[in-house]
């Protein structure tokens, strides 16, 4: 692989074969809801199996393995580590988590970064000590992101994906996503559905993605900018919007709390999180339990 190497293919090479979704145990709780005019997927867990569950910034690992990778996607990118010692896992994520306290001291309940900007830090840490050879391009940068990603957090389309899609886009439902995200989530869609979410059919004024607003979910922004969003596209409510997610902190606790209708997509134990330890999430329920992505379908 090399720079010229499209960045939807870097993630394709990487995708274990055959990755199938590994069983949860749970059973589906279906039921017709009436008056639905859109569905809201999140991305990770969701519509695409996760190697990692999520989004690999939310697993703070700075083990062997990853101090690996990420010295491979550097390589990759085209530049050269001439230290051997450096901590690059371990500056990596410091960097990320000072750009959060940065964001938090700000007032950001819950604040999300923009990962090119933690690997411009990171490499202009290593130019700063002479501790790197080559480069580091914008196209250079984009290409260590999606290295590192697709290698540490390996993702395929969940089983049925692309037929919800289209099934919901035949029963003339507006689509959208909300997701904690970063610039390379949209490139799973051309890597594994043959087309950017605009092309597969979701609204671009309802594809949320955490970095563009440098908040994440669990926080109730994303939630209200999709809110305002839908009321101006169409004069959509949000008792009038399904949102499905995996996780009940994450995805069902704040859509439940901006009123939206709620599925939990209990299909994969990877990405499963019934959050039952957690207070935020006492007594919030979901309308409804899929195991399969078609069975929306059924619901709406």
């Amino acid at each position: 692989m090399s720079l010229k190497t499209p960045l939807p293919e870097v993630f394709r090479q990487y995708a274990p074969e055959g990755m199938q979704p590994e069983p949860t145990g749970e059973k589906p709780a279906l039921k017709k809801l009436a008056g639905i005019r859109a569905v809201l997927f999140d991305v990770y867990g969701t519509l695409f199996q996760s190697g990692v569950g999520d989004i690999s910034l939310a697993e703070e690992d700075r083990g062997t393995q990853r101090e690996k990778l990420i010295r491979a996607a550097i390589k990759e990118a085209g530049l050269q580590v001439t230290c051997q010692k450096t901590p690059l896992a371990e500056l990596f994520h410091d960097t990320i988590r000072a750009e959060q306290d940065i964001r938090r001291e700000q007032g950001v309940d819950h604040p999300e970064v923009d990962i090119l900007g933690v690997w411009e830090d990171l490499i202009g840490q290593l130019e700063a000590y002479e501790l790197i050879r080559g480069r580091a391009s914008r196209a250079a940068l984009r290409a260590m992101a999606v290295h590192y990603e697709a290698s540490v957090n390996p993702a395929s389309p969940m089983p049925g994906a692309l037929d919800t899609i289209e099934g919901l886009l035949d029963k003339k439902l507006s689509l959208g996503i909300v997701s904690n995200a970063q610039f390379y989530t949209p490139l799973l869609f051309e890597a594994f559905l043959e087309g950017s979410p605009h092309d597969l059919g979701f609204e671009e004024i309802l594809c949320i993605w955490s970095y563009d607003h440098t908040v994440a979910k669990p926080s109730e922004k994303l939630f209200e900018v999709a809110a305002e969003r839908l009321q101006a596209l169409d004069g959509i409510a949000p008792k009038q919007t399904l949102y499905i997610g995996n996780d009940m902190l994450n995805d069902i606790m704040p859509a439940a709390k901006l009123g939206f209708k709620t599925a939990l997509f209990a299909g994969d134990k990877r990405s499963l999180r019934l959050r039952k330890d957690d207070e935020s999430c006492k007594g919030v329920k979901p309308d409804l339990v899929i195991t399969e992505l078609e069975q929306i379908l059924e619901c709406v």
